[in-house]
Formats: structure tokens, sequence, C-alpha cells
């Protein structure tokens, strides 16, 4: 079945070339060892990865400064970190000829309480979780110099990721994190330059990229990631998603993969806030493929794609890269196993009433599975999600503790 267009290698505007077009979208493995850096268990996840013939592997989120991390398990880069754990992360990644791109990210507002640190936003606006709402931070409006010190911090990321061996970066600009924020109505209420229409909004994003390409080589991937959608009224929307990929269009940008939602809502799982419905499949599909037909760059989309009929439709509709992410955390070689057959992976299932808890059952989930293949061991569907998630509360306070210790200490 090698003859499916998923294995046909895809050349990027840099000149780099993915060998398939299949790509392990990114998942928050939360694996950083003391330090917040990636050690052996990273290695062997992502060594297990590269020999299921995944074409390109987008990294979980790394953070660009460690006083702002989306989990206490998270990994930072930035100017001053020791590399080589990086090198070997990269090498491990790139084992059977595919490459590895590292997605670097600021989490903005959403940012745990219990960690403390900088919880930076355009606005003063916090989450709205209703009676969890107060497991966030509460946001403090970025200023001028602020804002200049995390273009730096972007760009001094990439530059260490290329170092260190990595084939490109992946901004992070959806899901609700620091550039997403800036790029939504909802949570920018600023009147400055970084603020008010929509080419202000995305004054972050586009100055983020030209940062990057200025400081890197020229076959250095860069990409970014954005929402077709935030699905929350009033919010970012699909008529946004085109006139920002139009800007994107006279940058440097090598790939954008298009995701949707927020911790708000989150429909990089299949739930919407605005209470609109997804595909059950490539939840985005529909959107990307409007969106794509504005976009000169190659575009990739992801979403819960289980099954390679789905993962070909994508292409099929004019989408040059398919994502998979938690198909891959349960089924860690798929391609080899889709060049082969038609092959099914699973996907947790957690149909709990109250929408915060059911995300974080998910989450809990996906990583849990995550650790397991970093650990040696296969996946394992039939997980309690109520023991699941008591367990990462658990683990995710003992990190916190960690986290915060080694704060004081440097």
């Amino acid at each position: 079945m090698s003859s499916s267009p998923l294995f046909t290698p895809l050349t990027l505007p840099c000149a780099s070339v993915l060998p398939s077009r299949l790509a392990k979208a990114a998942m928050e493995e939360g694996l950083g060892e003391p330090g917040q850096l990636p050690g052996e268990p990273i290695f062997q996840l992502y060594r297990r990865w590269a020999n299921g013939n995944i074409g390109l592997l987008i990294t979980g989120n790394v953070m660009i400064d460690h006083r702002a991390m989306t989990g206490p398990g998270g990994i930072v880069l930035e100017q001053q970190t020791d590399l080589e754990p990086f090198r070997r992360w990269a090498e491990a990644a790139k084992s059977n000829g595919g490459k590895v791109w590292m997605q670097i990210n600021h989490p903005g507002r959403q940012v745990y309480a219990a960690m403390g640190g900088n919880v930076w936003s355009p606005s003063d606006v916090p989450l709205n979780l209703g009676k969890h709402s107060k497991l966030f931070g509460q946001p403090s409006p970025m200023s001028d110099a602020q804002i200049v010190e995390t273009i730096e911090r972007f760009t001094a990321t990439a530059v260490q990721a290329e170092a260190a061996g990595f084939d490109g970066v992946q901004i992070h600009a959806a899901h609700g994190y620091l550039i997403s924020q800036f790029l939504s109505p909802l949570t920018n209420r600023r009147s400055d330059q970084w603020g008010g229409t929509l080419e202000n909004r995305s004054r972050l994003l586009i100055e983020v990229i030209r940062a990057i390409r200025k400081h890197v080589s020229s076959e250095f991937a860069v990409a970014v990631k954005i929402n077709s959608a935030d699905f929350q009224r009033g919010g970012f929307d699909e008529q946004d998603a085109k006139q920002v990929i139009e800007q994107l269009n006279q940058e440097a940008v090598d790939l954008v993969e298009l995701s949707g939602g927020s911790y708000e809502s989150p429909a990089m799982q299949g739930r919407t806030a605005d209470q609109r419905t997804l595909a059950r499949e490539a939840y985005f599909l529909e959107f990307a493929r409007d969106i794509a037909k504005v976009a000169t760059m190659p575009v990739m989309t992801t979403g819960g794609i289980l099954h390679r009929s789905t993962a070909e439709e994508v292409l099929e509709k004019g989408i040059d890269l398919v994502g998979l992410g938690t198909a891959l955390a349960m089924t860690p070689d798929l391609p080899l196993r889709w060049q082969q057959a038609e092959f099914t992976s699973s996907s947790p299932q957690v149909n709990w009433k109250d929408k915060t808890l059911n995300a974080l059952a998910v989450m809990a989930l996906v990583r849990r599975q995550i650790h397991r293949l970093g650990a040696g061991k296969p996946a394992q569907a039939s997980l309690s999600p109520f023991f699941t998630l008591i367990k990462d509360q658990w683990r995710s306070k003992q990190l916190t503790r960690r986290y915060r210790n080694w704060r004081q200490q440097i």
C-alpha cells in the first residue's frame, strides 16, 4: 500500500524535503527532566515514533521563557540553556530519516496559578472556566518592553533549536496561547499598535516570524500553527484566519497548520463552546479546505484522524500534510501499518458533564499513553479516566513543587 499519496515527498519553500505527507502534531508530553530539560524518556519516545516511518515529528511545545510554563513537566529552551540534551533529542527524532521541528510557545494567560510565574496577556481578561477559573493566574497586560522581550525570546529559542540539530520550528499561535490571545478580539482589547484591527492583532505573530527568519539559515523551516477558528462567539473566526493567511503569504513561512479551540473551547478535542458540530475525524478539514484556497504555502491540518482513508481524504481536499496526534500516542508505528494496509487507531473517550474536567481527563489519558511509550511499554486502551486524572493531578503537584524549587535556585 506504499503507493498511497500519503507516502509521497513534500518539498517546502525553504527547499527542505519531508519524506511523506504524515506528521506527528504537537502533544504536550510532560516529560521534562529536572531543570526542565529533555531526558531519556523523551529520547526513547521520539525514537519509537521515528521508527514508525513518520515523515515529520513536531515536538510538544517547548517554552521560550522558564517563568511562563503551560505545565510543570514542560521543557524550556532559552539562550543560555545547555544544548547537549536537545542534540540527543534531535538525533533520536531523526534516526530513521524523517525531519523534526520544535514547536515553540509562550502560554500567555494559560498558566496554572499553582505554578506562579509571569501570566502575561495582551489584556487583563482572565480565563472563564466557570468554577474552575481560579486554577489559572490573573493575567496582566503586557508593556511594549515585554512584547519586545517576548519576540527576542522566540528568536533565541529558534536559533538554539537550529544549533541543536532541529530542522525547523513551529510557532504556536493557536489553542489560546499568547500569540493566539493577541489574535483574538475576546482577549485582545488593546487600542495601541498591538490591538484593535486584525492587522494590529496579528502584528506580534508577524514580528516573531520576521525576527526568527532573520536569524536562522535559509533552509531552516519556519512554520506557524493557528486556529481555523476559536469556536467562541465573538472570537477569532474563519474570515480572520483567511486574512492572517494572506498576510503570511507575504512572509517566509514554510507551512501553516490549521487547528482550533482553546482551554475555554477545546475544539482540538472535538468539543466547542459555541455548540458548533465538528466532524468525527479531521475536525477542522472543512475549515482548512476553504482557508487553504488563499494560502500560497503548504497547509497541514490535524484533529482526531484515526483511519488511513480519512488521512487520504485530507489530501484529496487540497491539504498538503496530515497531522496525527492521539492516534500516534495509541499506535506509535501507525504510518508503518498504513503502508501495509488500512488500520484504525483509537482515541480516549470521556463523556463527563463537567467540560473542564472532561478536557483535563482526555489530556491526562493521552499523556499517560505517551509516558508508557517513553518507558518502553505499549499503549493500553482500557485505562480508567477517573484514576488517570487523579494520578495525573498528583504527578502535577509533585512536578510543580520541583519546578518552583528550581526557579528559586536559578
